[in-house]
C-alpha cells in the first residue's frame, strides 16, 4: 500500500518561502500525476498543485507565479517550493496523486504564515 510522508512545513512569515517535501513508500513512477493538497479551517483539502511524469505542472490560481511542484521518481519524491507567502496559504499540505489513491492520506504538514 503506497504511504505519503510530508514535511517541511513550519512557521514564516509573510513574503517568505518554504520547500516542502514528500517521500512516497513504492514506486511513484507509474502514477501518472501527482499533487500537493491544501487544507484550511474554512475549506475542505484543495488540490494546489500537479505535476505529471513527463513534468508537466499546473497550479490552482491562487499560487500561480509563486509555487512550484516538481517530482523526482528515482527519489519516489515530491516537492513543493513555497516563495512569496500569503497568510492565506496556511493550512496543512498533503501530497497524493491526482486522482488521490486509495483512502489513506499522510499527516501531512503544517504551514503557518504569520507575522
Amino acid at each position: 500500500q503506497v504511504q505519503f510522508v510530508e514535511s517541511g512545513g513550519g512557521l514564516v512569515q509573510p513574503g517568505g518561502s518554504l520547500r516542502l517535501s514528500c517521500v512516497v513508500s513504492g514506486s511513484i513512477s507509474s502514477i501518472y500525476q501527482m499533487g500537493w493538497y491544501r487544507q484550511t479551517p474554512k475549506m475542505q483539502r484543495e488540490l494546489v498543485a500537479t505535476v505529471t511524469r513527463h513534468g508537466s505542472t499546473g497550479y490552482v490560481d491562487s499560487v500561480k507565479g509563486r509555487f512550484a511542484i516538481s517530482r523526482d521518481d528515482a527519489e519516489n519524491t515530491v516537492y513543493l517550493q513555497m516563495d512569496s507567502l500569503k497568510s492565506e496559504d496556511t493550512g496543512v499540505y498533503y501530497c497524493n496523486g491526482n486522482p488521490p489513491i486509495g483512502p489513506t492520506w499522510g499527516q501531512g504538514t503544517q504551514v503557518t504564515v504569520s507575522s
